[in-house]
């Protein structure tokens, strides 16, 4: 029989320990909670992420926890001692001291984590054997038939109805056991399945009014409707395909990189055509673009159906079914394999912060008015999200933890996905979701009795899990809050997510672009934007995601350029000054965020060359229309266009992390945020990297600060022509040879805190990246450094061949042609 534990307790809110009485330990890593001021030359501490708005701080009152803690997570596995003293030594607040107050906290967070694993070896045979629902759940085949199995506590009697018998269920009754599970078996008919694969099926049942309805079963696999039929409900599809039908994997999974270069993409959109494009051609003709502009990761949008196309794939309706618009799972399963043999690895946009209120098509069709312990959601207002208009998850609910876990490892293992980012993160840690929620970074607006530990707890085991299956996992949370200890592993205390979103910074520049002139932006407004995150919790970083090209909103091509994008992009003729600033701005503004802003980067699809439409799903108000709900390829092939340059600039900035790893590299130092000249001169890595916003001065022999001593070139540079700059970054084999500067050992004798210098000439609006030549590169100079031009060509193929040599990227015996890899 089916294990099942009924369901947890869900604490009381009282119950949540918020702080400790212990005062705050000074240490010297009390640094990494101050502000990050840009000072000439000082090597940046990363600081926990603030949010700049009104103070609102939390007043409440502490409550004593009277229960003994008896239990430490000391690693992933969750061995566990039996001691209060071991329980005090929680690895995240060693690394942050300012935490300490808020010890109690953790402790009760680790607490009930190791409890509830506990509960799960007892139960369940342990945490992943837990996740393995979908092998009882839903439907599958055993021995001499089809096994149906349904939670639905609330249900009076129950019934299977599909194709396979007429939809008249009175010969498919269902038994319920103890613990509210609902099952069948329907036998096999003359050697075949009664269920035929690529069948409708329904779960029908009468509740407590006596009324009898019909919905899709829970775990169902796949999901369609009758296109023709506007407005017709889902059908459940019964998907178990023969062998000779179902897709095989060919390809392994592509080594994990040592940093993520995320292109976000949405396949439905992704057509040229005014359509709803498929996976397989998604596959097909788009990620060989991906490839070419060296991402390594592709983060796949609404994956899991959704009825609702216009809601980006948020409200999710069904989680274990792939989207029937682009085609089937199998036809998922082709575009993996094929993004895994040029080697991209994909990630899911995962939805388990909420769930559609789509009663006749979604999960909360289950929801009959029954208590939150017989439902997937909680009742009255907690159970509701007021500005999504949907229903939230009662995370402390077993049922519900082993859906959720279970779809987890189910994308994963079924379709072999490389990791997730997890979407609404900010939404289930706090129980008012931040709603009219002002985060200052006072850490009493994490840890109070506004924190929904249940949802917290849920996020550890989850992650614990994803890490279990697959070591190599990348998971990333979209958070706004800057919750501390979100990036740290669970065993630490954390909540075990790798990256969180760098959300703070797409803010930063439409706040620049709507409301200042050039000469009023401020460098160090800018580089502490970009560098204000908690220490040893990594971001991921980006300029622009999908929020920003979404109907209402504008990218930042589009609140550059405007109406002149449709005009004033030819090649043909000389550009005007709003595309001339247009594009250098929108080269710079990407690639600083790059650079500067985390450790890894995301790009939404387009925007990489400045796509000028806004995305406008089909709806009543367009006349269901999908002319700005797709994606022109096109404008980026024609040689005569300006957006040309804008793509061959993402794909060089790519190719120059691929060549020099900088954004791996714990060594980031902001040396000078001058207002007056508006450069920003910083290392990432052994890069020296100068960003020169002023509109028109060009600097010659502009000194700036480095760390190492020899000789530095230029590594790559956004002037170059074939960026559709002016090319007026003359000699890029020219060697720029260092200068000691001050005393060694003394920084307050050096250049900027830098012990050497060098000069180098920056034109307006321009950048330009300078890496050291070692000295064993000298004897084959020739041979180790190829014009971004060449290596571009190698990636993009024919239409590149037309490019002028300019900047240059440091190239090593590395094979970057997709066909290849």
């Amino acid at each position: 029989m089916m294990g099942s534990l009924g369901f947890l307790h869900t604490p009381a809110l009282g119950s949540l320990p918020l702080s400790s009485s212990k005062p705050t330990r000074n240490k010297l890593h009390l640094a990494i909670q101050k502000p990050i001021g840009v000072t000439s030359g000082s090597q940046k501490f990363l600081g926990h992420q603030t949010f700049l708005f009104s103070p609102r701080i939390s007043i409440y009152r502490r409550v004593q926890d009277s229960s003994t803690i008896s239990v430490l997570v000391t690693d992933d596995s969750s061995t566990m001692t039996s001691t209060e003293e071991d329980t005090d030594n929680i690895g995240i607040l060693g690394s942050d001291p300012g935490l300490e107050p808020y010890k109690d906290h953790f402790k009760y967070r680790v607490r009930k984590y190791a409890e509830q694993k506990a509960l799960f070896e007892k139960y369940e045979r342990g945490l992943e054997e837990f996740a393995q629902g979908y092998l009882k759940f839903g439907f599958n085949r055993e021995e001499g038939g089809v096994v149906y199995r349904e939670w639905a506590p609330a249900a009076q009697e129950a019934q299977l109805i599909g194709d396979f018998n007429g939809w008249n269920g009175a010969n498919h009754s269902m038994e319920k056991n103890q613990f509210g599970v609902w099952s069948i078996k329907v036998p096999d008919s003359g050697g075949n399945p009664a269920i035929p694969h690529n069948s409708r099926v329904k779960f029908r049942f009468k509740h407590g009014d006596g009324i009898w309805v019909d919905r899709i079963p829970a775990w169902i696999k796949y999901a369609t409707v009758d296109p023709a039929s506007f407005g017709a409900p889902y059908d459940g599809v019964y998907w178990d395909p023969p062998s000779s039908e179902r897709y095989q994997f060919k390809y392994p999974r592509p080594p994990k990189p040592k940093a993520p270069r995320i292109y976000e993409a949405h396949v439905g959109m992704s057509s040229s055509e005014p359509r709803i494009n498929s996976y397989r051609e998604f596959a097909d003709d788009i990620l060989p673009r991906i490839r070419a502009n060296n991402y390594n990761t592709v983060q796949l949008m609404a994956v899991m159906e959704h009825s609702y196309y216009a809601s980006f794939g948020y409200h999710v309706t069904n989680f274990f079914a792939v989207s029937s618009r682009s085609g089937t799972p199998e036809d998922l399963k082709y575009l993996i394999d094929k993004a895994h043999s040029l080697g991209l690895r994909v990630l899911m946009d995962v939805v388990h912060s909420h769930a559609s209120n789509n009663v006749t098509d979604g999960l909360n069709g289950f929801d009959v008015g029954q208590c939150s312990q017989e439902s997937y959601f909680h009742t009255g207002d907690r159970g509701y999200h007021k500005s999504w208009d949907s229903r939230l998850f009662n995370y402390a609910n077993w049922e519900v933890l082993r859906f959720l876990l279970s779809n987890l490892r189910w994308w994963l293992e079924e379709f072999k996905f490389d990791g997730f980012r997890f979407d609404g993160v900010t939404s289930m840690l706090y129980h008012h979701h931040g709603i009219n929620m002002a985060f200052t970074g006072n850490y009493d607006e994490y840890f109070s009795e506004a924190t929904d530990v249940d949802a917290v707890l849920y996020l550890m085991l989850a992650n614990s899990l994803i890490h279990n299956i697959l070591p190599d996992a990348t998971v990333i949370a979209e958070d706004v809050s800057g919750m501390p200890g979100l990036g740290r592993p669970v065993f630490e205390g954390g909540i075990g997510f790798e990256y969180r979103l760098a959300m703070a910074i797409p803010d930063k520049w439409i706040d620049y672009l709507k409301n200042k002139n050039d000469e009023d932006w401020s460098m160090n407004e800018i580089s502490w934007s970009l560098t204000n995150r908690r220490y040893t919790e990594k971001c991921i970083s980006y300029a622009e995601s999908h929020d920003q090209a979404i109907v209402g909103d504008k990218t930042i091509a589009f609140f550059l350029m405007d109406k002149e994008m449709y005009s004033g992009m030819s090649c043909l003729t000389d550009a005007s000054p709003t595309i001339d600033r247009g594009i250098a701005l929108h080269k710079m503004i990407h690639f600083i965020t790059m650079a500067l802003g985390g450790e890894g980067y995301l790009n939404f699809m387009g925007n990489e060359f400045g796509h000028p439409d806004w995305i406008d799903f089909p709806r009543e108000g367009n006349g269901w229309s999908y002319e700005k709900c797709r994606r022109q390829w096109d404008l980026v092939e024609l040689e005569h266009l300006r957006y040309k340059f804008m793509n061959a600039f993402d794909r060089a900035m790519n190719l120059l992390d691929d060549k020099f790893s900088f954004l791996a590299s714990t060594k980031q130092i902001v040396s000078s945020t001058k207002e007056e000249d508006k450069v920003i001169v910083f290392e990432r890595g052994d890069l020296v990297f100068v960003f020169n916003f002023h509109p028109e001065n060009t600097y010659d022999g502009y000194k700036v600060g480095c760390d190492l001593p020899g000789k530095y070139r230029v590594a790559l540079d956004s002037d170059a022509l074939e960026f559709g700059g002016h090319g007026r970054q003359v000699g890029h084999d020219a060697d720029h040879f260092t200068s000691p500067e001050g005393i060694p050992g003394v920084p307050e004798t050096n250049f900027n805190n830098r012990p050497n210098s060098f000069k180098v000439l920056s034109p307006p609006r321009t950048c330009v990246v300078y890496y050291r030549v070692e000295e064993s590169e000298e004897e084959n100079n020739d041979s180790v450094l190829v014009g971004v031009n060449e290596t571009l060509a190698a990636n993009a193929g024919a239409q590149q061949e037309n490019l002028k040599e300019s900047a240059y990227v440091k190239d090593n015996d590395i094979d970057t042609n997709p066909s290849n890899v």
